[in-house]
């Protein structure tokens, strides 16, 4: 019994892959077999319930806004390799001297920006910074507290005294934060 992934994968396809993502051929493939393990209805794809199986995803009080990262654009109801793969490299840790259209500070940065404007208007206010602690803390912290740190963001970030926060300020907030080192995760080689 062979490796399933190693079948189904061409040659020619993994190197696209890696030219699109930054993986290697050998990540590929071990992502290629998680993927498949994932697909419980062998479809090809993986539906949201699929990613919401995966733990670290269920018990991570983002997990609903990482899932919906994968099922942004025209990816319809349904996640296909690809576009797994092109959310996952965002993740990639950084080389130096060699970028990749997903994985470079400014992407990090816009994929992490996203994460906090919950209604895609390209602005963070408030009351979505006051969404996502709660999703992040929950009711570890009082209400007071949590608006207390919301407005101090805010006040903190916005330029523009617009009492919002836009993905450049967000940028210039998080000019002095290692962005890329705490947006990687290690894949396996």
């Amino acid at each position: 019994m062979g490796n399933r992934s190693s079948l189904l994968l061409r040659e020619e396809e993994i190197s696209q892959l890696q030219q699109d993502t930054g993986f290697t051929s050998n990540q590929i493939e071990r992502l290629y077999s998680r993927f498949t393990s994932l697909d419980r209805g062998d479809y090809g794809s993986l539906s949201r319930e699929d990613f919401l199986r995966i733990p670290e995803i269920a018990i991570n009080p983002l997990g609903e806004r990482i899932v919906n990262s994968f099922f942004e654009g025209d990816t319809g109801d349904r996640v296909n390799f690809r576009q797994f793969l092109s959310v996952l490299a965002h993740f990639r840790p950084v080389k130096k001297n060699k970028e990749n259209k997903n994985n470079s500070r400014e992407q990090k940065l816009q994929f992490a920006f996203k994460m906090y404007d919950l209604d895609n208007d390209n602005m963070i206010t408030r009351e979505e910074l006051l969404a996502i602690l709660h999703m992040m803390v929950g009711a570890n912290i009082g209400e007071e507290q949590l608006s207390s740190i919301a407005e101090r963001t805010i006040l903190e970030a916005d330029e523009d005294g617009d009492q919002k926060i836009s993905f450049e300020e967000f940028c210039k907030a998080l000019q002095r934060t290692d962005v890329e080192q705490k947006m990687s995760i290690r894949f396996l080689s």
